[in-house]
């Protein structure tokens, strides 16, 4: 398996960002692999695969640098993943401007790693970071741009809900969940899959984890020292307003308001489960006063913001219900 050595400053220094590019990316290889990765994104896929097809089908060589760049053997082109910003602060065309100005011999010795054989003569060219770039652009502007504001939120919280779970549990209890076949080994090791790779020591490097909304991840690094992990959180691609929640405790509630309490079980703001819920903001609220009347849910402040999360009794009422 592979892991990476870190060390307590390498933790300590430890950031969670968000990247406008790392979104399009994994767009891009949900667009790309044969199925789904997860129930949320097929409503997705169906709205944006048709249009994503045709787009690639246009360009033959587009078709076989994505091909390429994706790679059979566990391994992406590393110039498709650059480290975002720890700041998280870019646009997604300052993000983009990276693949841009990747060197075309350095593009085409990724792509030798990424995939199987030799290069197809067809990718013999200078021009390929330009032409990733632009498809790029393409699924940004395409499939997600037009729900970028929302997948913001909803990575928001993903990042609020982890910095609590690191403040009560420290690294351990945020990184064994991050992503399929990662877990904190103890002694100083993170598991970062299961693959037969050498393991690395990051002691005194920089460490940046990075949420993405489709079922996705990977890791990149730079030569400057920065590592990067992008995570998925889990199902966030369905549609607004599909909660699963208990029958039982719709009924004892009420669809909407069993909802929003469903939710609260990692701390939300009004804004987060807006968005999650597809519920008006006027309308949560109102579940939130009956909720914080009925001390199944309690609120404290965080930095600008207001946050949501269930008492023992809300999760006591919850755990009633699924059992």
């Amino acid at each position: 398996m592979g892991y990476w050595r870190l060390d307590a400053d390498t933790l300590a220094g430890g950031r969670f960002a968000l990247s406008p590019l790392s979104e399009a990316v994994a767009a891009f290889m949900s667009l790309e692999r044969p199925k789904p990765a997860d129930p949320g994104e097929l409503s997705w896929r169906a709205d944006h695969l048709p249009g994503y097809r045709a787009h690639v089908a246009a360009r033959p060589v587009t078709a076989q640098l994505a091909d390429a760049a994706l790679g059979h053997r566990n391994w992406l082109a590393d110039f498709l993943t650059p480290v975002p910003s720890f700041d998280g602060a870019r646009t997604f065309e300052e993000e983009l401007a990276d693949i841009r100005r990747t060197p075309p011999g350095r593009a085409r010795a990724h792509l030798v790693v990424s995939r199987p054989g030799p290069l197809p003569p067809a990718l013999d060219r200078d021009d390929l970071p330009g032409l990733l770039a632009d498809l790029l652009e393409w699924v940004w502007t395409h499939t997600v741009l037009p729900t970028w504001p929302r997948r913001r939120r909803i990575l928001e919280a993903d990042v609020v809900a982890r910095t609590r779970r690191l403040t009560e549990g420290g690294w351990a209890a945020v990184l064994d969940d991050m992503r399929p076949g990662m877990r904190w080994l103890g002694e100083s090791r993170l598991q970062i899959n299961a693959h037969d790779h050498p393991p690395q020591d990051l002691s005194g490097r920089r460490l940046l984890f990075v949420p993405v909304t489709p079922h996705r991840g990977w890791v990149s690094y730079d030569h400057a020292g920065k590592y990067a992990v992008v995570y998925p959180c889990s199902g966030v691609l369905a549609e607004a307003g599909r909660t699963a929640v208990p029958a039982a405790l719709a009924a004892l509630l009420g669809p909407a308001r069993a909802a929003v309490l469903e939710l609260l079980g990692t701390p939300l703001s009004t804004t987060q489960l807006t968005a999650l819920t597809g519920q008006g903001l006027g309308s949560v609220g109102r579940h939130l006063r009956v909720l914080l009347d009925a001390r199944l849910v309690a609120r404290r402040r965080s930095g600008r913001s207001v946050l949501y999360f269930r008492t023992a009794a809300g999760d006591v009422l919850v755990r009633a219900q699924q059992d």
